[in-house]
């Protein structure tokens, strides 16, 4: 695209050369003439006069800092996302319909639906327009997908769950299988069957290999917009709020209520039947084991230390209850003795 064009696009101010053509996005080091960049963090200002990128997109006050053309605009990293959506080359996941495609008797197909080799439609589900299930995907009987979205191949929808509009499902994906219900009667575990579903909303991004657990009764519910990494696991009943980000190997155990606008790091764990609010942000590999009613960022864990240091850290670690009683004992004593002086 000619830069010109991409600012148009983009609605951003151009200084300098429009006529420069753009092919790719690139980081700002390594970007050459055809390339264009961002500058979002003040502290690698210095890497503008070194890049060789056909152009950049910078704040107003980073214009002087540039010496090729530039895209000005409040946020520099919002706007580069957009251009490499404008510039993006990722293939479609299916074209077409497969020899192999199976599309069961009482389905529903919408327009201009592609379908790769070996995808199973069972009887009673929904597919919206524009839909494109990769190789090996499965819709199960019932089960609804809005128009425009996208299943990459291998992901598993079961039956009577339903996924909204404009969404992205990463492969190997598993949505609406069983939750983890069982009682327990002398020793034998007897099955609780889940009659729940999952109901994903509209512009939902789901990473690679993750699983979404059907209610027990109710529904597991992500709301619209909400994006989810890879390796996830989310229990059953489990209702994760508007804008939430979930990043990979968390873990939701059953009937977590995740608020609103919520970021939610790395291999993070959640006990179950627990409430979180609106805006909270919680660090990587935190334990999450109770309700957080206030926005904030929480954290837990124990640092990465030297192996000789951990060591010592875990010692100490096993005397703490112990050294909770001395100390108990000393402020009585003390305490003891400052009511003797007066």
């Amino acid at each position: 695209m000619l830069l010109k064009d991409i600012a148009l696009a983009l609605g951003a101010d151009l200084v300098g050369d429009g006529s420069v053509e753009i092919t790719h996005v690139a980081n700002l080091k390594t970007a050459k003439s055809n390339e264009i960049s961002f500058l979002s963090d003040p502290k690698y200002r210095h890497v503008l006069g070194e890049s060789q990128a056909g152009a950049v997109i910078v704040k107003q006050e980073d214009v002087e800092h540039v010496k090729c053309a530039a895209l000005v605009l409040k946020d520099p990293y919002v706007g580069f996302a957009k251009v490499a959506q404008l510039l993006d080359t990722t293939p479609a996941i299916a074209v077409g319909v497969a020899k192999s495609a199976t599309v069961e008797d009482g389905a529903i197909i919408g327009k201009n639906v592609a379908m790769g080799p070996n995808v199973y439609v069972q009887a009673g589900a929904v597919i919206g327009d524009n839909v494109q299930l990769g190789a090996n995907v499965v819709v199960g009987p019932n089960a609804k997908i809005g128009d425009n979205t996208k299943l990459y191949p291998n992901v598993s929808l079961y039956h009577d769950c339903q996924i909204g509009s404009d969404c992205l499902v990463q492969s190997g994906t598993v949505i609406g299988g069983d939750g983890f219900g069982y009682a327990n009667e002398s020793g034998q575990w007897i099955k609780i069957p889940q009659t729940g579903r999952v109901i994903i909303g509209n512009h939902v991004e789901i990473g690679a290999c993750t699983c979404i657990d059907r209610g027990a009764i109710d529904d597991t519910v992500i709301e619209d917009n909400v994006i989810i990494d890879n390796l996830c696991q989310i229990a059953h009943n489990v209702r994760i709020g508007y804008g939430t980000a979930v990043a990979g190997g968390t873990t939701f155990a059953g009937s977590v209520t995740i608020g609103k606008y919520c970021i939610i790091g790395g291999t993070s764990v959640f006990n179950g039947h627990i409430k979180i609010c609106d805006g909270v942000t919680v660090s990587g590999m935190c334990m999450v084991m109770r309700s957080i009613d206030k926005p904030g960022i929480y954290s837990s864990g124990i640092p990465a230390q030297t192996n000789k240091e951990w060591r010592i850290t875990a010692a100490r670690t096993l005397h703490i209850n112990d050294m909770y009683h001395r100390l108990s004992s000393l402020e009585e004593k003390v305490d003891s003795l400052v009511k003797n002086k007066k």
